[in-house]
């Protein structure tokens, strides 16, 4: 089951998002060639690594759409889905083929955006990567930040946390206190993992 907290994370103005000639033509082929019909592409923004950002870009074929994604028709006539989640970190995402041998072709992103938008991201962050993660590493878990809105953190447990029955236990116990100790203006903390799709699933999803 899907947790309904989720940060809106939009941009202000219309999303963006494009592809240099090569990519473009590169996808055309990527897409003509799937045996089933596809809808489009999806952005997904994966994480903060080493300080840049990891991007996913993926099929989409038809009937398998996300609902709750944002839609992008870009100037090279390719549909782009977006994950709304993270849609203000993917808005003006350029995409871009390189080839660097037989091994080594692929698809580069670049993305004009900071980091994180506020000082208060960028702190809560910080913490989980100074304190919480390698306290809860010992169990194979990992928190990470999805973003803030106004006095609530929205937050995402992976590896061993997603799907534990103590991962509500962590966050209101360990990680809330910590955060709110530690980060001006936080009051909440809310999880935002799909704790149905993992290994050991607690929260299964519901029977229709």
């Amino acid at each position: 089951m899907t947790n309904e907290t989720q940060p809106t994370n939009e941009p202000d103005g219309p999303l963006t998002v494009t592809f240099t000639d090569a990519a473009a033509e590169k996808l055309d082929e990527v897409i003509g060639s799937h045996p089933n019909p596809v809808a489009g592409l999806r952005l997904q923004l994966m994480g903060r690594i080493e300080g840049e950002f990891q991007h996913v870009l993926s099929l989409v074929e038809d009937g398998a759409q996300v609902d709750d994604d944002l839609i992008v028709e870009s100037d090279e006539g390719i549909r782009v889905y977006v994950e709304r989640r993270n849609a203000r970190y993917l808005d003006g995402v350029e995409i871009h083929y390189a080839s660097k041998g037989p091994d080594r072709s692929g698809l580069e992103f670049k993305n004009p955006n900071p980091l994180w938008m506020s000082e208060t991201e960028e702190l809560i962050q910080t913490l989980f990567d100074e304190q919480i993660n390698p306290a809860i590493a010992a169990h194979g878990g990992v928190v990470n930040l999805l973003g803030v809105e106004g006095p609530i953190a929205y937050v995402e447990f992976g590896g061993g946390c997603q799907g534990c029955g103590m991962a509500n236990v962590t966050l209101k116990q360990g990680i809330e206190v910590a955060v709110r100790e530690q980060v001006p203006g936080i009051e909440q903390v809310l999880d935002s993992t799909d704790h149905g799709s993992g290994e050991n699933p607690y929260y299964q999803p519901s029977k229709k």
